[in-house]
């Protein structure tokens, strides 16, 4: 369908090295986007070029930590050099560090927030202006059920996800007269190598699965669909929102 179609669009992801990222990415490309992905393993990395080069579609990859403005942003202007723009940003990068409240260190917290939440800052920062200057562009930040909900251990990423979230909002209002949409996913509980731990104590599925209406996990190409829409056409009155993609727990 037309309205879903990605042809001649060029994507960005970062994190697109596994998981939520990786699988973000080959739906794009799938849907006809060429896709740049970045993380820090360069030979996830050129795996996922390769199934991205299989779709026919140009690929372009770097191992780039996110955290390093410099870095990020250099990565943006080779991909901008080779395709002349950035359609769509897809801010992908993220880790978690499950700590009790009172054994936060300062270095957990600063690990988690450069990461989850000051690399969106810093790597929307470095495409925004090309977006501006073609007015036109489509950013996924990926956030959370904990952008809504508190789990125990998790305040660090709970607060860079709420920051997510919010931060979501604010690009969406102050480049709405640029032709730029910002629209966030917020995953629910999905088997990725992050997560991998949490599924290996069927104590703590069973209570997930307690309050998942849909009555499974899940996988990460749960997540494609919304992205491709996120990223299309089929979005263009949608900007500001936070979509959960949690299997009905929000509203259980």
């Amino acid at each position: 369908m037309k309205l879903f179609d990605l042809h001649g669009k060029t994507a960005l992801v970062t994190g697109g090295g596994r998981g939520i990222g990786k699988s973000i990415a080959l739906a794009l490309a799938e849907a006809g986007a060429n896709v740049a992905v970045t993380s820090r393993t360069e030979n996830e990395l050129k795996n996922v070029a390769d199934e991205i080069s299989a779709f026919s579609r140009k690929s372009y990859y770097s191992p780039v930590d996110v955290r390093d403005k410099k870095s990020i942003t250099a990565f943006v202007e080779e991909v901008v050099a080779q395709e002349g723009k950035i359609d769509i940003l897809v801010n992908g990068a993220g880790t978690n560090r499950r700590l009790p409240f009172l054994e936060i260190t300062e270095d957990d917290w600063d690990f988690v927030m450069d990461i989850n939440l000051k690399s969106v800052l810093f790597t929307t920062q470095a495409v925004i202006p090309y977006m501006k200057k073609n007015k036109y562009g489509k950013i996924i930040n990926i956030a959370s059920l904990t952008s809504e909900i508190g789990f125990n251990n998790m305040t660090i990423y709970g607060a860079s996800k709420g920051g997510v979230a919010q931060i979501t909002k604010a690009l969406a209002v102050e480049f709405a007269n640029d032709g730029i949409y910002t629209n966030a996913v917020g995953p629910g509980y999905f088997k990725t190598e992050m997560t991998k731990v949490l599924f290996e104590d069927q104590e703590k599925v069973d209570w997930m699965l307690s309050r998942i209406p849909l009555n499974r996990i899940g996988n990460v190409e749960d997540l494609q669909g919304t992205a491709v829409f996120l990223a299309s056409d089929a979005s263009n009155y949608l900007t500001g929102q936070t979509i959960y993609v949690d299997g009905g727990w929000l509203i259980s």
